[in-house]
């Protein structure tokens, strides 16, 4: 299928939460409830921190923490491997560095399925859900649906009129709703 897709990682292509939740807790140095702490991530980090009062100028430490817990318990979604190999071309957005994007690709045979990965501060663009990251893949690659699980991934993506997918988020607009890539085919590509 002709189909290029843009892809957001954390929470999207993989479950990266538990990792997220973990390394919050970490960096909080305290103990916080956990159910919580994931509410407040899936708005956006930069929420999480103000709302618990941790300064922007420790999100290093963070992505430390995060990427360090993400390398030992993150794993893709099910069904996902069936939904790349559907279209002809995938990408990633994601605020995750590079290095650690790649070794999860990597870890669990994905890394064949992209013909780019783009990470947003590390490449020196503004964090979604500015679009100027979308609007540099898409002088490189005609995109025709981006798939993400929070509003941030798909506020740009709208802005340029592009088709969405909202992964497991039934709350924020796309054109498409979705809760396993079991159904990305039938629900999505097919009606495309």
């Amino acid at each position: 299928m002709t189909i290029n897709i843009l892809w957001d990682f954390d929470g999207t292509l993989f479950d990266t939460y538990p990792a997220l939740v973990e390394g919050f807790v970490q960096l909080a140095q305290q103990d916080l409830d956990r159910g919580e702490v994931l509410q407040w991530l899936k708005k956006d980090s930069k929420t999480a921190f103000k709302h618990y009062g941790i300064d922007e100028s420790r999100r290093g430490e963070y992505q430390t923490y995060f990427n360090y817990h993400s390398k030992r318990i993150s794993k893709p979604f099910d069904h996902i491997e069936d939904a790349l190999a559907a279209v002809e071309s995938n990408v990633i957005v994601t605020h995750r560095d590079k290095e650690s994007t790649i070794y999860l690709l990597e870890k669990y045979y994905l890394m064949k399925y992209f013909k780019e990965i783009v990470s947003v501060e590390e490449q020196g663009f503004t964090r979604k859900p500015h679009r100027s990251s979308y609007e540099f893949v898409l002088k490189r690659h005609h995109i025709d649906l981006v798939v993400g699980d929070r509003e941030l991934d798909l506020i740009p993506a709208r802005e340029l009129n592009i088709k969405t997918v909202a992964y497991q988020n039934p709350n924020i607009e796309a054109d498409f709703h979705i809760d396993s890539y079991a159904d990305f085919i039938p629900r999505v590509l097919n009606r495309l």
